[in-house]
């Protein structure tokens, strides 16, 4: 009972991270949500017996691509458009 509340959270809080990463026009914040929600797609993979698969989700989405799209975002910062 515990496992099926802590997916069901893990659920919401993916996709209501994925949403953000869809909506926000700043991407910094876009690219932060991703990494959230990557790492709620871990947690999830782990609930579900699949730890190999949950630390790969974490490391390699969750920390590394993440680091690559914000430092990308911070050295080619350019005129927003308004």
């Amino acid at each position: 009972m515990a496992s099926e509340i802590v997916q069901i959270g893990l659920i919401v809080a993916a996709l209501g991270l994925s949403i953000l990463t869809v909506e926000f026009r700043n991407l910094l914040y876009a690219s932060l949500c991703f990494g959230g929600m990557c790492i709620c797609l871990g947690g999830l993979y782990w609930t579900l017996s699949a730890p190999y698969a949950a630390l790969f989700q974490m490391l390699i989405y969750g920390g590394a691509v993440i680091v690559i799209f914000i430092s990308v975002i911070m050295l080619t910062r350019g005129v927003e458009n308004e």
